[in-house]
């Protein structure tokens, strides 16, 4: 065994020779084939430990390594305390980067300094004044492993092998958590039975040298420590979207350089990316225009032509066109050219080939978006429906999940995921006192268990629209109300968009029946059941709060289990009009189908905008000041809509145009849905402000090869590149003169797959081939609920875009919410309607 680790060893060493990594101008970290990252982006306030912060590791074009930084526990989970980052300073005489950080709750702050070394680079950690004692034994610096970057592989720790599991299966022990490090704002992880213990992983290997991978020279890297012991742990034993972590602690009692760590990436020599071709996985109409992009290393020189293939019935690939490709540039990290194909109209199945490249199989054909938004309203928004038991064949998605519905959430209160309660509670209910009539209804926002009031509103105004003007009457849904049942592929004689505007609605309206306006959200109030993965009925009781009864005693009816969610009931008047904007909306949808649930939602949409019309915005500023303009906006043009009352539209054109003056991305969507309803020189006005429109639509061509708004944010860009190109089909149906067709097909491509990264549709089960692995609440099974529309790519700070397939749990890559998947079957839907 000692000469086969020295084998192995010399090989590590023979394979990575000749690897220098350098400061690039992008302020990280570079060699041919692999990146370090050094805070190039911060643990976030909010969210805490996203998977994108401290120390990274590209390797091969995949993010393999992340959370290099000073941790608290040897394998953290999402909430647990993050370090603040004080200060980041590039040294390009020295060829290094130094990073302050900084835990507040301790008044403790380190120094992390990375420079490059022989082949990789060493990593040393400073103390200016000892570790706290809270810390001593706690504090440790981590790096943290994509799993699914090293299953099935196998590691030597000083020599001795070992296999990474493919599921957690290493040991661990309890301990008393008195003494354990606090997560966010107090929360910790009990259980709601008030076990006062918690569980702690043992590592899988311990030594001063750890390798991973060594028989895959992609993944291969070498960690060696001058100092304490590595730790190498399974993250996954706490919480399903754990990585492997390897760790050491830092000494108690010293100051000064503390630990070194020296971290070798393996670079294969003369490594390129494989040539990625994106094009839409549901393919082209014969008539749109049909552009492939291909996305190269920044090493690679650019092939001449590129080849299209038709498939004949027997199989035979037919080449129908060779041609030029057309450079377009750098963006980001890689170099693109762009294949048209426009001219081969002719329907069939045809694959790209570019050099030894080949795509999967793709159609050309009139009728390619005809069943794309079926998916979405048929299987992705029935499991997402909350209070119903959802049955799809032999499978149960969920039980009638939150017949407990709702306690008023308590005062000055900062809970997780943005929730928050100033000092009152703008209702007439007491902290934790049960609010009635709220267990009706609604969707689950997202991959989590918790009622988003303002993704309700946009969701039922894109369902409003999908019904009003495209007549989606398909049936493919049995739905209950009654007794709280759905039933996936059965029709019910009633159209199923319909439907769920109903469903969207009563939650809606029960808010502002209840409460007296509607609320920023409902969520569980304990981390250990936000956590929660598998049947939304398994996360509470059931049964509502009853102060009278001990914890976890019942009386059949009530329990003394404070686990009801909370409502959160701070009034703010863009939630008051966006909520009165899709209220009106769904009168009129409703109307003569539900006609008393339609009277409420025009009666409280009217009360709504009673209670905050033209009052002063108080202190908004910023975002929230645009936001409530939009969604004032929005409810005038609604209530008109629906009420043909002149003060409405009188409203609504004072506020339209001084918004369109200030952005038009936030104010064109609505002032083009206005066009039928307002007068011809409200049109003729819009004409001008189309044409400024299409000018920034057609700089996207120039910002990147995609031609879309795509954006660089801590969350994919999907929802905007959607919204965007329905904007485009409402400026195309009223100026076709100034936007072509092509503008809508540019953003619905993007979604189906002519994006960066990887060609995956991005809609899962729509498309030869696409997302199979998503943020929702089956991710822990690695899989997807068909129809869903993840947020898309996330462009890590400065230059690398990523969508990972592999691994769900990334939310700003792969979580599917309500608003989103909404408004992708209106446009979806939309673009079909042209050939009907």
């Amino acid at each position: 065994m000692k000469f086969f680790s020295t084998f192995l060893c010399l090989l590590v060493s023979a394979i990575s020779f000749g690897q220098k990594l350098q400061l690039n101008d992008s302020a990280y970290f570079e060699t041919r084939g692999v990146n370090v990252f050094v805070f190039n982006s911060q643990y976030n306030g909010m969210f805490f430990d996203e998977k994108t912060a401290g120390i990274e590791l590209i390797q091969h074009g995949v993010r393999t390594a992340t959370g290099g930084a000073i941790r608290l526990q040897n394998t953290p989970e999402q909430w647990d305390l993050v370090p603040a980052m004080v200060d980041r300073k590039v040294d390009r005489q020295k060829n290094s980067v130094e990073v302050t950080l900084r835990y507040d709750e301790f008044a403790f702050t380190s120094r992390i300094n990375v420079t490059p070394k022989d082949n990789g680079v060493e990593i040393n950690v400073y103390l200016d004044k000892p570790l706290p004692a809270k810390l001593e034994g706690k504090a440790g610096f981590n790096l943290e492993f994509l799993p699914t970057a090293y299953f099935e592989k196998s590691y030597l720790a000083d020599g001795k092998a070992g296999s990474f599991p493919l599921y957690p299966a290493s040991s661990t022990i309890i301990q008393n958590a008195d003494n354990k490090i606090p997560q966010f704002a107090g929360h910790n992880t009990f259980d709601d039975r008030g076990r006062n213990e918690f569980i702690v992983p043992e590592p899988l290997a311990t030594g001063k040298t750890i390798v991973l991978a060594p028989e895959d020279a992609e993944r291969l890297v070498t960690i060696q420590s001058a100092d304490a012991p590595l730790m190498l742990f399974d993250g996954r034993n706490l919480a399903q979207n754990g990585w492997f972590i390897v760790r050491s602690l830092l000494p108690a009692g010293k100051t000064g350089k503390v630990l070194t760590w020296y971290l070798e990436p393996n670079a294969i020599p003369n490594w390129k990316r494989k040539p990625m071709i994106a094009f839409s996985q549901v393919g082209y109409q014969p008539a749109q225009d049909k552009v492939s992009v291909i996305e190269l290393d920044k090493n690679d020189a650019p092939l001449p032509t590129a080849s299209l293939f038709q498939l004949t019935a027997n199989g035979t690939p037919v080449e129908k066109l060779k041609d030029e490709i057309k450079p377009w540039g750098q963006y980001l990290r890689y170099n693109y050219v762009q294949f048209d194909f426009s001219t081969v109209k002719e329907p069939g199945l045809y694959f790209i080939q570019y050099g030894d490249q080949k795509t999967n199989v793709f159609t050309i054909g009139q009728e390619i978006y005809k069943d794309s938004w079926h998916p979405t309203l048929d299987v992705w928004f029935p499991v997402q429906m909350d209070h119903m038991q959802v049955n799809e064949a032999y499978r149960v998605w969920h039980g009638v999940p939150f017949l407990d519905d709702a306690l008023q959430a308590p005062v000055n209160h900062q809970h997780f995921d943005g929730y928050r309660m100033g000092p009152v509670t703008d209702t007439k209910y007491k902290s934790y006192e049960r609010i009635p009539g709220l267990a009706v209804g609604g969707w689950f926002d997202a991959g989590d268990f918790d009622i988003q009031t303002g993704s309700h509103n946009s969701a039922i105004l894109s369902f409003v629209d999908a019904w009003e003007k495209l007549k989606l009457t398909r049936d493919e849904t049995y739905i209950d109300q009654a007794t709280r049942y759905v039933d996936i592929h059965r029709p019910d004689g009633k159209p199923d968009l319909l439907q769920q505007i109903e469903h969207g609605s009563l939650n809606l309206v029960a808010q502002v029946k209840n409460i007296g306006h509607p609320v920023r959200g409902i969520v569980v109030p304990n981390l250990h059941q936000y956590h929660h993965l598998g049947d939304a009925s398994t996360e509470t009781d059931n049964l509502p709060y009853n102060p009278a009864l001990k914890p976890y005693q019942s009386d059949g009816r009530t329990s003394g289990t404070k686990d009801d969610r909370w409502a959160f009931t701070n009034r703010n008047s863009f939630l008051d009009y966006h909520t009165a904007a899709a209220l009106a909306a769904a009168y009129r949808a409703l109307k003569g189908y539900n006609d008393t649930l339609s009277r409420q939602c025009l009666g409280y949409a009217r009360q709504l905008w009673n209670e905050d019309a033209r009052q002063p915005a108080g202190n908004d500023t910023g975002f929230l000041a645009a936001f409530r303009r939009n969604t004032q906006i929005a409810a005038a043009l609604q209530l008109f809509i629906s009420t043909k009352e002149e003060q409405y539209a009188t409203s609504f054109k004072e506020m339209i145009f001084p918004t369109l003056d200030r952005s038009l991305q936030f104010g064109m969507t609505v002032a083009l849905q206005a066009i039928p309803y307002m007068d011809t020189d409200y049109q003729n006005r819009m004409r001008a402000y189309v044409v400024k429109f299409k000018a920034m639509s057609d700089e996207y061509n120039r910002q990147n090869p995609y031609g879309v708004p795509m954006t660089a944010r801590g969350w994919g860009g999907n929802s905007a590149i959607i919204n965007w190109a329905i904007s485009c089909y409402y400026a195309h149906n009223f100026f076709p003169d100034l936007i072509g067709r092509e503008y809508v097909y540019k953003g619905l491509n993007y979604i189906f797959g002519c994006h960066p990264y990887h060609n995956l549709s991005f809609v899962s089960a729509v498309g030869t081939r696409s997302k199979r692995v998503t943020y929702g609440n089956n991710r822990a099974d690695f899989s997807y609920i068909a129809g869903g529309v993840v947020p898309g790519l996330l462009v890590l700070h400065p230059d690398f875009p990523e969508n990972k397939e592999d691994w769900p749990f990334l939310w700003g890559e792969n979580e599917v919410v309500i608003d989103i998947c909404a408004s992708y079957i209106f446009l979806s839907a939309a673009v079909n309607d042209w050939n009907q």
